[in-house]
Formats: C-alpha cells, sequence, structure tokens
C-alpha cells in the first residue's frame, strides 16, 4: 500500500509532535494498511465484523437444520456433546476446513425435539494439552451448576426473537455526558446478586430522578470470579447469567432509552481470564490461538492472559464483539477498560517522563492499530455512539479523530483527578491545600481532547482504598451521621464531599461520573463475596434506604448531588470547555471562576469567612446566589442569604480601564454559584 506522505492534522496543529512525525505516520499508516485489506475482502469494517453471524449456533434456511462452527486451527479432534445427546462426549465430530474452523450440522428432522431452548453442551477438544471439555468463544449464554458450580454453555434460541420496535435512541441528542457508574449485581439492597429485571424497575428510576443522562454497566460480559468485577472475562460474547437473560438485558437497555438514558458498556479487551475450564485460554490446545506463545501472552500484573492485537482472526473476533453489543443489544458505546495496558508491552508500569516513551519499543503499535479499527467500526456502524478510554499515560492522539491521524476515542478518563483528591485527602491538611494545583489538575487536558471528570469511581470504593465520603468522615459516618448530632469530622466531611464534586465537574473536563451511591456519601466499601468474609453479601450491595431516610445526613448529599447536576445541565457548563479563571487568592484559600452567566466561588479555607469579599467579575449585572453547598437543605449553616443581591461596580485598573467587581459574604468551606441577570 501507499503510504501517506502528507503531513498528519494531529502533527500540523500540535508542535510537540513534530520530532516524531514519523513515527505517528506510522502508526497511521499501520491502521490504513488494516483497514485496506478489510475492506478488499469484506468491501467494509462493519460487513467485516460478522464473525457473531457466522461462527457459534447458525440457523440454515437452506438446508433446514443448525450449524455450529468453532475456529480451532491447532486442535487435533473436536465434538460437541450436551444433554441433546445424553452427554456422549465423542457422538458427534466436528469436521474442520483449512481456516482451522471446525463445524458440525444439526438437522431439525433429527434434532428437533432433542436440541431446543435451553439445552446445555460443551465442546470435547483434543489439543497439544490433552482432552478436555470447553466453552466455545463465541457462546452467547453460560450457566453456572448450582451444586457443581461448573459452567456450560447453554443453546440459546427463545421462540420469538426480541422485540426492539420502537427503540431509536440517540446518545448523541442527550448532550454531554453525565453518566452513572453501576454495577447490575450489587446494585440491590437485600444480600445477594441483583438481577437486570431489579435493576430496570427499581434503579433505572434513580438514576433518572438523580438526572444523569448516562448509565456505564460494569460486568456485563460472563465471568467465572463474582469478585473480579467483571474484569476477567471468559465468554466475551454471553451476558452475565448470574443476573438474568440477554432478553433481561436488553429490557433493560431499552427501558433506559425510554428514559433517555444511553447505555454504556464497560467493555474489557485488553485481557481475558487464564481459566481452561471457563474461558478461551488454549481453546484449541495450543497457548497462542488468542494469545502470544509463552510470557509474551501473559499479564503479570493482573494474572490474566493478553490478546495477540497483531492476528488477523484475533482482531476479527474482537471488532465482531463490538458489533455484537451494539448490534444485538442496542449499547449505546463503550468505555474500554485497560488501555494503558493494551497499548504498552510493559502495560504502564513507567514514568512516562520522555516524549519518546509514547512511540519507542515499549509501545505496542498493534494494539494501537486495533483500537483505531475498533473506533472506526463503532462509529461507523452506530454514528451516535460514544468510546471513552481508560488511558492513564496520555498517549497523544487518543481523542483525536482517526482522519487526522488520531486512534479515534470520544473521551478520555481524567485519571489524575481521583488520584489528585486522593492524595490530598491523605497527605495534607486543608489550610496546606494549593489552589493552584487543584486548578491545574483539573484543568490540565489539551482543548481537542474531551475528558470524563470524576472525582471517584469503583475504584475508590473496594476494600483496600476507601471512598472519598470514607476518607473524610471515616468511622464517624458510623455514629454520627443522624441529623440530631453535631461533629465537626461530619461537618467537614459534608461540606468538602460536595465542594469537591462541584469543583471536579464544573471544572475537569466536558464529561462527569460517579459511581453509584457515592453521590449520597454511600458508607461501606465494596467486598464481594469470599472466603475471608465468609463469602457474605453485606458489602457487595447498596443502601439505597439510607438516602431515603430523613432522619440521616446521607439524604442531604443525595440532594445536592441532584441540584448540582439540574444546575450544569440547565446552564450547560459542560459544553461551555475551559471555566475562566477570574481570582486565585492563596491566602484566602479562595478560587473565583466563571462559565457563560455563572460565577463559582470557592473558598477551601477551614476557619477564614470574610465579610464584604471583594472580587472580579466577567460582566457587568446584577449577582444571584442559584446554589450554595452551604444551604440548609443540603445540611449546612446558610450563612449567606440565597436571596441576597449582589451588584457590579467598576473599579479601575492600573491603566485606567474599569473592571466590574462585586462583593460578597464569602464564607469558609463553601462553594456558591451565583447568576448573573442584566
Amino acid at each position: 500500500m501507499e503510504k501517506n506522505t502528507t503531513r498528519l492534522k494531529i502533527v500540523e496543529q500540535d508542535e510537540w509532535l513534530r520530532p516524531v512525525e514519523e513515527l505517528v505516520g506510522r502508526r497511521h499508516d499501520n491502521y490504513l494498511e488494516k483497514l485496506a485489506e478489510i475492506e478488499r475482502g469484506s468491501g467494509s469494517i462493519v460487513d467485516y465484523a460478522n464473525g457473531y453471524r457466522y461462527f457459534g449456533w447458525q440457523w440454515d434456511d437452506v438446508l433446514d437444520g443448525w450449524w455450529l462452527r468453532e475456529w480451532l486451527p491447532g486442535a487435533h479432534d473436536v465434538y460437541v456433546f450436551g444433554d441433546f445427546n445424553n452427554w456422549q462426549r465423542t457422538e458427534i465430530r466436528m469436521h474442520k476446513d483449512a481456516a482451522g474452523v471446525w463445524s458440525a450440522f444439526f438437522p431439525a428432522a433429527m434434532y428437533r425435539d432433542r436440541l431446543v431452548h435451553g439445552s446445555l453442551y460443551k465442546l470435547h477438544v483434543h489439543g497439544d494439552n490433552g482432552w478436555r471439555d470447553r466453552i466455545p468463544a463465541y457462546a452467547r449464554r453460560v450457566v453456572q451448576d448450582e451444586a457443581s458450580k461448573d459452567y456450560t454453555a447453554q443453546f440459546w434460541s427463545p421462540a420469538e426473537p426480541f422485540d426492539w420496535r420502537g427503540d431509536a435512541f440517540d446518545a448523541s441528542r442527550a448532550g454531554n455526558l453525565l453518566i452513572y457508574e453501576a454495577h447490575v449485581g450489587m446494585a440491590q439492597e437485600r444480600e445477594g446478586v441483583g438481577t437486570y429485571r431489579e435493576f430496570t424497575k427499581k434503579i433505572l428510576p434513580i438514576i433518572k430522578k438523580d438526572g444523569y443522562n448516562a448509565v456505564q454497566l460494569m460486568a456485563i460480559a460472563e465471568h467465572p470470579y463474582y469478585g473480579s468485577f467483571g474484569y476477567h472475562v471468559s465468554s466475551f460474547f454471553a451476558p452475565s447469567s448470574r443476573c438474568g437473560t440477554p432478553e433481561d438485558l436488553k429490557e433493560l437497555i431499552r427501558r433506559a432509552h425510554e428514559l433517555g438514558i444511553a447505555v454504556i458498556m464497560d467493555l474489557v479487551h485488553a485481557h481475558y481470564v487464564k481459566n481452561l475450564n471457563e474461558g478461551i485460554n488454549e481453546l484449541d490446545g495450543t497457548d497462542h490461538l488468542y494469545s502470544l506463545p509463552g510470557e509474551a501472552g501473559y499479564q503479570p500484573y493482573w494474572d490474566s492472559k493478553l490478546f495477540d492485537y497483531g492476528k488477523r482472526e484475533v482482531r476479527h473476533f474482537l471488532l465482531s464483539n463490538v458489533k455484537y453489543w451494539l448490534d444485538e443489544f442496542h449499547f449505546d458505546g463503550f468505555r474500554f477498560d485497560g488501555v494503558t495496558s493494551m497499548i504498552y508491552h510493559h502495560h504502564g508500569y513507567t514514568e512516562f517522563d520522555a516524549r519518546e516513551k509514547f512511540f519507542d519499543a515499549g509501545v505496542n503499535e498493534e494494539a494501537i492499530a486495533y483500537l483505531t479499527l475498533a473506533n472506526r467500526l463503532v462509529h461507523d456502524f452506530r454514528p451516535a455512539a460514544v468510546t471513552i478510554a481508560e488511558d492513564v499515560s496520555g498517549m497523544p492522539g487518543m481523542c483525536i479523530p482517526i482522519a487526522d491521524g488520531g486512534i479515534g476515542f470520544d473521551y478520555r478518563l481524567g485519571m489524575a483527578i481521583p488520584d489528585f483528591w486522593i492524595r490530598y485527602l491523605k497527605e495534607l491538611p486543608d489550610e496546606e491545600w494549593n489552589i493552584w494545583e487543584m486548578w491545574s489538575v483539573m484543568t490540565d487536558r489539551l482543548p481537542a481532547v474531551k475528558t470524563v471528570a470524576y472525582a471517584e469511581s469503583h475504584d475508590q470504593a473496594l476494600v483496600g482504598d476507601k471512598t472519598l465520603a470514607f476518607r473524610l468522615m471515616d468511622k464517624e459516618m458510623y455514629f454520627h451521621m443522624d441529623r440530631a448530632s453535631e461533629n465537626l469530622a461530619i461537618d467537614r466531611g459534608m461540606a468538602l464531599h460536595k465542594m469537591i464534586r462541584l469543583v471536579t465537574i464544573s471544572t475537569g473536563g466536558q464529561a462527569y461520573l460517579n459511581f453509584m451511591g457515592n453521590e449520597f456519601g454511600h458508607p461501606e466499601w465494596i467486598d464481594f463475596p469470599r472466603e475471608g468474609n465468609g463469602w457474605s453479601y453485606a458489602h457487595a450491595r447498596r443502601q439505597w434506604s439510607l438516602a431515603d431516610n430523613g432522619f440521616l445526613r446521607y439524604s442531604w448529599l443525595g440532594d445536592f448531588d441532584r441540584a448540582m447536576i439540574r444546575l450544569v445541565k440547565k446552564y450547560k457548563v459542560l459544553e461551555d470547555g475551559y471555566a475562566w479563571n477570574l481570582l486565585m487568592d492563596e491566602h484566602n484559600k479562595t478560587m473565583v471562576f466563571s462559565h457563560g452567566r455563572l460565577l463559582f466561588v470557592f473558598n477551601w479555607h477551614p476557619t477564614a469567612s470574610i465579610p464584604d469579599y471583594e472580587l472580579p467579575v466577567q460582566a457587568a449585572g446584577k449577582y444571584v446566589p442559584v446554589l450554595s453547598t452551604d444551604e440548609r437543605r443540603f445540611g449546612g449553616q446558610e450563612r449567606q442569604a440565597m436571596d441576597a443581591e449582589h451588584f457590579s461596580f467598576n473599579v479601575a485598573g492600573d491603566d485606567g480601564t474599569l473592571y466590574p467587581r462585586i462583593r460578597i459574604y464569602n464564607t469558609s468551606r463553601t462553594a456558591t454559584v451565583f447568576l448573573r441577570k442584566r
């Protein structure tokens, strides 16, 4: 293929990339070569990514029966067995073609009453690792036996296909993303595993009421260990059966769409579980079916297997998986997990302190090509769909359009922001907080790189870490969250919890994310059932009743979050881009900035409340408070009147120019938002 000799737009717009222009071009050419190969063979990448329509169980109208196909090039012999043949392992032999695809045909005349919806089956594979009973990679339903705990594939063919009529949801109409990160299994209050149906009935209305316009679902693809949070996937085409049926998940998504909520899947293509009994590892008997052989195919930090993105069949498998979830389940996009691990052979375990580290031998160029192809597929197939990259390295071009030489993601996660809050809460007393550093961390992004800002996610809620609420209030939460109690630690924690969220959403990016329950300061960490806790579900749930209890302070935090989201949506704060910095008063720990007609004043000082505090504003007018973290309805003291009016006045600068200013009562540990009225 002829190489691209014109300068890519990504380089034209970023002088920092000029010294590595050739390497940026090589990266883009690698993608173009693979795309050209796909288009030569299939016409388009959308038509190419149809593995789920060929592999697995497929009905043949002409022959009147079912085909079962699986790619197992290294296998010596393959049989299929199940309850339809009384579990006789070596009765139904599959046949191998030149491409390494094994197939077996099941005539309806012979199997109509035996191979039925819900039938259980497995493959019996003879490979270099011996004879093993395995689950096919393209299985669409995998269930666990209650007694033996073994996983088995299930033939899934409902009499009536799911009715998607009327579902014409367009995620792009919702505006900038306000994401509610959720885990279906632990979303319920009872001790146990929540279901898709429970989530549809109980949790979607909460998300709608809270004002979020997107839900990001974790742990959707089947995974054998519940406590992995869904990140050790075993069956990439099977929704987790512990939460219900595929139709239950489809109904969840359809109902979310009816409520105006986009559904984003937490997609795990960075690695896969190493288990042989449940997963795709050594499925054909070799250690290099979906991975590179030996240690190159192992992720030592996660004790899992890596994909070989340079292998054509692996890319086809993963791209087909991307399209499958969009097509069959109507997901509205993906958060790609573990992108940093994917794009570096060292998996991100280094300091990114030099430009060359983004382009040297440590970079996995095949993974970058795959991610670029995946973004092309998503946006070609579903233009309104969104893609989010979990990348901590800041790889140049991650959120730049593919045509300009980028990788093509719509958003990146602002992962430095939660790390910043954890560091401050762990290491620095309030009076030592540096508001300039705070501002720098919140706004450290390139203009063209859309960022999902968040103060905390599921990562901070796990055992071994702490949520912001627990860091702020610790054990006092268990004794003093009733409204009648007086406690200085709780007062401080409540105030900072609200301020941290408000400054993050108003300065940190063009989208915002919250993990379920954290908006109201959920007191419990997440601890999935394990031997160390007696296999208890006590901490693998969300106690929604705490937020509904009118005698507890949790409801005040939840009320503030709803008011904050309403404000951000009403005045299009996320769409406004960077906040306009008006004042940084380090002595009084006060920062002032604006978004359009909104003026934000944050006083981080633990004690200094200043009457008649004078501050600059962007334009003349009357300023009235519309939201304050200190309002009584949010558990504050309401030390400044919410019905006050602040009229601007002019002050001459050094050059004689008149600048508008206002005076307010600048109360400690308070954030107030003012609206300019003309």
